[in-house]
């Protein structure tokens, strides 16, 4: 019944593609069988994409090195990052503002090319993004958004495998210890957050009714793709499988096993 569902939801027109990366295109350091391909038929046929990350640690440029290095050919400018987004996102509330960060070097170069300072002394924003944070920042960041500072952070991710498969806390769990501290919850830019979506679209100069979104998590790829007005595919290969998908209240325009199941 599915796999004819699924024969029957066919796209319309010529589509631009937002790709989610981990579980979609790899797992860790492995390509997925079939993705290096599809992006491949991607660039052969002049579509224009765009590689989604919420993950904030990396810069455009290590992304592209890492995925060369594995045999996936992306260049760094079909890179799209949820430091990217926030940057992005505070340059737009607050052009030349002041932040206190807390995360890897490809969140704050993202912070340094908007134009921000990033300083501890009484600054608009805490930042909060993914990494191995101390109690002692952790505390002044505690602090600064107890005084006032306002509290974002790059993504939601509670958690999930870090190197050597062990189990590690995300952003989404650090920013809960400092609200349950300071009182104040953040803003989250990554998805599913639809802003995200739609700060990526804008970059690379897409419209959302001519483009899918294609993910392996329901609650944040198919959610955030779905809310910013794009169809969407799930493949099942990451986080989300095939007999959790009708727990959902919203549904995607299309289920495959995998990326390389697509047709263009």
């Amino acid at each position: 019944m599915v796999a004819e569902e699924e024969e029957k939801q066919t796209m319309t027109a010529r589509k631009n593609y937002l790709i989610d990366m981990d579980g979609v295109l790899v797992h860790g350091a492995s390509v997925i069988p079939g993705a290096a391909e599809f992006i491949q038929r991607l660039q052969d046929g002049d579509y224009e994409y765009l590689v989604l990350t919420n993950n904030p640690n990396y810069t455009p440029g290590d992304l592209a090195h890492r995925l060369q290095t594995i045999g996936m050919g992306i260049p760094l400018e079909r890179i799209f990052t949820s430091a990217m987004a926030t940057a992005y996102f505070l340059q737009a509330q607050k052009p030349g503002g002041t932040a206190f960060v807390l995360g890897e070097s490809g969140l704050t170069s993202m912070v340094h090319s908007v134009g921000y300072i990033i300083t501890d002394l009484d600054p608009d924003y805490v930042v909060l993004g993914e990494g191995r944070h101390s109690l002692e920042d952790l505390t002044k960041a505690i602090r600064l958004v107890a005084g006032g500072a306002r509290f974002i952070a790059t993504n939601p991710d509670t958690g999930g495998p870090g190197d050597g498969g062990l189990w590690v806390a995300g952003c989404g769990a650090t920013a809960a210890f400092v609200e349950k501290a300071s009182g104040v919850a953040p803003y989250f830019v990554g998805k599913p957050n639809p802003l995200m979506m739609r700060t990526a679209l804008n970059f690379a100069n897409m419209h959302s009714e001519d483009t899918v979104m294609v993910g392996d998590n329901m609650a944040t790829d198919v959610k955030g793709g779905m809310e910013a007005g794009m169809e969407t595919i799930l493949v099942l290969t990451g986080v989300t499988k095939r007999s959790e998908i009708d727990r959902f209240p919203y549904q995607p325009t299309r289920v495959l096993g995998a990326v390389g199941d697509i047709k263009l």
